[in-house]
């Protein structure tokens, strides 16, 4: 499977544990805190295979990068969180730092 579209699931599963986090209310939510277990096993195991084929320092880059920019999206659009013109800037810094990423890995 390409290792990419193994990445891009890790990252999914990254991302909603650390919704599951949130709504876990302090992990004293069963529900939320079986979703962070079972998301963060996920997401470390599919980051593990897609290490196979990419090199460390772009996979962690990535991952922890479009990680942060989609928490920080949802935390905007559906926890009603803070959206002043800095934090815009930086996802906007985010993104293209993983797009310049992508762009120089094999």
């Amino acid at each position: 499977m390409n290792p990419w579209l193994i990445l891009s699931f890790a990252i999914l599963f990254e991302v909603s544990g650390t919704l599951c986090l949130k709504l876990s209310h302090g992990m004293t939510r069963p529900l939320p805190i079986i979703g962070v277990v079972i998301f963060y096993l996920g997401t470390f195991f599919l980051m593990s295979l897609s290490l196979k084929n990419l090199e460390v320092g772009t996979v962690y880059a990535i991952w922890s990068g479009v990680g942060t920019a989609l928490v920080a999206t949802i935390g905007i659009l559906y926890f009603g969180e803070s959206c002043h013109w800095p934090k815009v800037l930086g996802l906007c810094f985010i993104v293209g730092g993983v797009i310049l990423l992508r762009q120089t890995s094999t």
